[in-house]
């Protein structure tokens, strides 16, 4: 008898204390995690950050920052801001500017006419200016079942197909989560979103798994990766609950994430895209790019 409760006194022992350590080793993991000078980046990641979510920011601050911290790119800028991110070497890693909007998308055919001409217009504008990637929506539900969002997607998008090919431009459609950010929003789904890839049937079409969205909607996320990451060209990150910082306080191993994706052989890249709140917006993005850099 007491040699078992002394077993169990040191099997508590160890317990604890492993848990504190992995704690500790996780807190201090999130805290020194700050430097990331571009000599300092292990290049197994293409860093970007999504421009909207430093909009405190003018674009060239925010480029500077990007540039000093070894990023490659901005996320989800348009025609209009290029010639500030070429001024820093940086790339439009996601360019947008030909959506109508993410509620009225390639699921509607109401909407084909607008956006056939906006698409045709940008891909040219997009390939002149050296970058590859386009983003899309789905649109909306709006009662149609996913058959029908499919058909319609289909039917629009595969009308673009030969014009991105010429360009070598990939139109890349964002999945998002209809939980609790995008209500109604069709493409909300690996498996949805990785159909309509295959029926488009050109390597010019594209998903963008955006992780947050998908641990809302789906979870799994590193199975899914795994399984799909042929139909993935580009990644969004962000906390989880909450879309702020890559913290201690969201759910999601991120280190583990960017190592399936680095598994996977992926080359594109992987832009944050979390809304932070901490004072220091600049070191929450630092702390981020540190956390993803596997």
């Amino acid at each position: 008898m007491a040699k078992n409760e002394n077993r169990r006194r040191a099997l508590k022992s160890i317990i604890a204390g492993t848990a504190a350590l992995s704690t500790g080793t996780m807190l201090s993991s999130f805290g020194k995690m700050t430097n990331t000078h571009s000599g300092l980046l292990k290049g197994n990641i293409n860093h970007s950050v999504c421009r909207w979510c430093f909009n405190q920011l003018s674009v060239e601050e925010l480029a500077i920052a990007a540039k000093e911290m070894g990023l490659k790119a901005i996320d989800l800028v348009g025609p209009k801001d290029w010639p500030i991110l070429q001024k820093y070497g940086l790339e439009s890693s996601m360019c947008n500017g030909a959506e109508i909007n993410l509620v009225n998308g390639f699921n509607d055919k109401q909407y084909h006419s607008t956006l056939l001409k906006n698409y045709s217009d940008m891909i040219p504008l997009v390939a002149k200016a050296g970058y590859r990637n386009l983003i899309c929506f789905s649109g909306n539900r709006a009662g149609k079942d996913d058959e029908t969002g499919l058909s319609n997607s289909t039917e629009g998008l595969k009308q673009l197909m030969a014009l991105a090919e010429k360009h070598k431009v990939t139109l890349v459609m964002e999945l998002l989560n209809s939980k609790i950010d995008h209500k109604d929003y069709q493409c909300d789904k690996t498996p949805w979103g990785v159909e309509l890839v295959k029926r488009v049937g050109s390597d010019n079409f594209k998903l963008l798994y955006d992780i947050y969205h998908m641990q809302i909607d789906e979870g799994d996320v590193i199975r899914t990766i795994k399984a799909n990451h042929q139909y993935f060209a580009h990644y969004h990150t962000a906390g989880v609950p909450g879309r702020h910082e890559l913290d201690e306080l969201q759910e999601l191993n991120y280190p583990a994430i960017m190592k399936a994706i680095v598994g996977t052989g992926f080359k594109g890249f992987v832009a944050q895209e979390f809304i932070p709140v901490k004072a220091d917006k600049l070191a929450s993005l630092r702390q981020a790019v540190a956390l993803c850099d596997v």
